[in-house]
């Protein structure tokens, strides 16, 4: 019964947030561009959808997420289960112990990332308008291994304590020099591929995981190291699409490269 009042409360307070944008569509068509607005029924039966769907998820993401990826955290820093994994009795941890977080943090990462339904989007447009010559997989899966990278190398700096502008600092200069050099064709989609990996589904369920490795590692604050790792998660897909274009442009000119040598080859071959 309480699950049931819960989610009508998060219902409630999703058409709370949903109706302006609806005002001001209906208000922008009929005082502006003039006349009724086109398949009208459609479009309230939408945002009915809009409505529901966004408060369901909302509850999911408090019912399951927040608490999936805090439990994670902490049952992957639990002294016993790391001193038992790391096999050093009672000594005094280091980085170097935490290394199943930074698996999980690799692995939960790229999940997330592939399964994002804005990724997915995205890369069924760039497949039809570039007409196959980038492949959905291809992106999904070169943008979900820097997110995994990313997520994994942000919980080392939870671990550490390291300062957070270091990494990001270092990361967009990377992103510079690659940028550079990377075909331009995909350099506009290796930037929006950052900001579509931190969705609907990667933003809580990394956010928890930060939340509670800094809960759980000593001398961490929730606040200032809890934080960060949604940066993380949206700055490495953009080096790892940028060196997806690359490495395609490579295996370009090697295809291309090859017949002529094996053209060349076989005119030697022949003048002897």
């Amino acid at each position: 019964m309480e699950l049931i009042v819960t989610s009508i409360q998060f219902v409630a307070d999703s058409a709370v947030d949903v109706l302006p944008i609806a005002v001001f569509l209906f208000a922008f068509q009929r005082l502006i561009i003039g006349g009724p607005m086109p398949n009208r029924k459609q479009i309230v039966v939408g945002f009915l959808f809009v409505v529901v769907g966004l408060g369901l998820f909302l509850v999911g993401l408090e019912q399951t997420l927040f608490p999936l990826g805090r439990l994670m955290a902490q049952q992957l820093t639990d002294p016993e289960f790391l001193h038992e994994a790391v096999g050093r009795g009672g000594s005094a941890l280091v980085w170097q112990d935490y290394y199943w977080v930074y698996l999980f943090a690799l692995a939960i990462g790229f999940s997330t990332a592939l399964a994002e339904p804005a990724l997915i989007a995205i890369s069924m447009k760039v497949n039809t308008v570039s007409g196959g010559a980038i492949g959905m997989w291809g992106l999904r899966v070169a943008v979900a291994i820097g997110a995994g990278v990313g997520v994994s190398l942000g919980c080392f700096r939870i671990v550490t304590g390291l300062p957070l502008h270091y990494f990001i600092a270092a990361g967009y200069l990377v992103v510079i020099l690659q940028t550079a050099i990377a075909p331009k064709l995909i350099v506009p989609l290796a930037y929006d591929s950052g900001g579509v990996t931190t969705s609907t589904v990667t933003v809580p369920l990394v956010t928890a995981l930060g939340l509670g490795l800094a809960e759980a590692v000593p001398g961490r604050s929730p606040l200032l190291d809890g934080f960060g790792l949604v940066a993380f998660a949206a700055l490495f897909p953009i080096i790892s699409v940028l060196a997806y274009g690359q490495l395609a442009i490579l295996r370009e000119r090697v295809s291309t490269s090859d017949p002529d040598e094996r053209d060349g080859t076989q005119e030697e071959n022949h003048a002897l």
